[in-house]
């Protein structure tokens, strides 16, 4: 739909209201179930593991990826090891002093029996917040994107500081997160440092939109100042239609 009026990035008094409390993001790399179970763990996650997640006081959002083949085929770059990951769940933390009460509760969870599935892991990384942006026609400013109903995210996950900004201009692109990678608190083994990750949030197909991305991309790599290691359209998981995007 047109959404009308003016953009909250040009409204001063709007961003004058405040802005996002994120700066921290943890992200969850994983493979397909070797055993087909991926709509299963989805249903498990989405109902009982990340609704828990909100007892956390620094957690902010939590947002479900998952890619099916035709996200697959339509991924501009994917080298080892990310070229497993099939889902990917992202936390949102205000800062990483939320990360012990975070693993505490995944511990009280397990303990409990509450966590009887996983799926194979790609891997973790953690990041830091450093750029946001907002199509105009989202009409909804850049600080509130991720809240904003999607159909999916394009992910990037590069090696070099490029701005990824002027993405937002292709059709299909709500607006753009950026992050940049950091060493791992304890008890996570992963340095991400170096890289960059960039959430383009989807409003329009995300096998499509990522078509329409590829030109873009392409010629974003071109210059030799960033490395692609991922550029993949995932879907957001629809509730209660837990098999409707699998990765088979």
């Amino acid at each position: 739909m047109i959404l009308h009026g003016t953009p909250s990035e040009q409204l001063p008094d709007v961003l004058g209201t405040g802005e996002t409390a994120v700066r921290f993001v943890f992200f969850s790399l994983s493979a397909r179930h070797p055993d087909g179970r991926d709509a299963e763990y989805i249903a498990w996650h989405s109902l009982d593991h990340r609704p828990e997640q909100y007892r956390l006081p620094q957690i902010r959002n939590a947002l479900r990826l998952v890619s099916t083949p035709a996200c697959r085929a339509a991924r501009a770059a994917s080298a080892e090891p990310y070229d497993a990951a099939d889902h990917v769940m992202t936390y949102m933390f205000t800062d990483e002093g939320g990360i012990p009460g975070f693993n505490t509760l995944g511990n009280a969870l397990n303990e409990g029996g509450r966590m009887p599935i996983r799926l194979p892991s790609v891997g973790f990384m953690t990041s830091e917040l450093v750029g946001k942006v907002a199509a105009d026609r989202a009409v909804a400013g850049a600080d509130v994107i991720p809240w904003r109903p999607a159909l999916g995210v394009y992910l990037m996950i590069e090696r070099g500081q490029a701005s990824p900004a002027s993405l937002v201009e292709i059709p299909g692109v709500a607006g753009v997160w950026w992050f940049d990678g950091l060493e791992a608190p304890a008890p996570y083994n992963s340095d991400a440092r170096g890289l960059r990750i960039t959430y383009c949030f989807l409003d329009a197909d995300p096998v499509a939109t990522a078509e329409a991305l590829r030109a873009r991309v392409t010629e974003r790599w071109a210059s030799g100042e960033v490395q692609p290691l991922l550029a993949a359209p995932f879907f957001v998981i629809v509730p209660f239609e837990w098999d409707r995007y699998l990765p088979t």
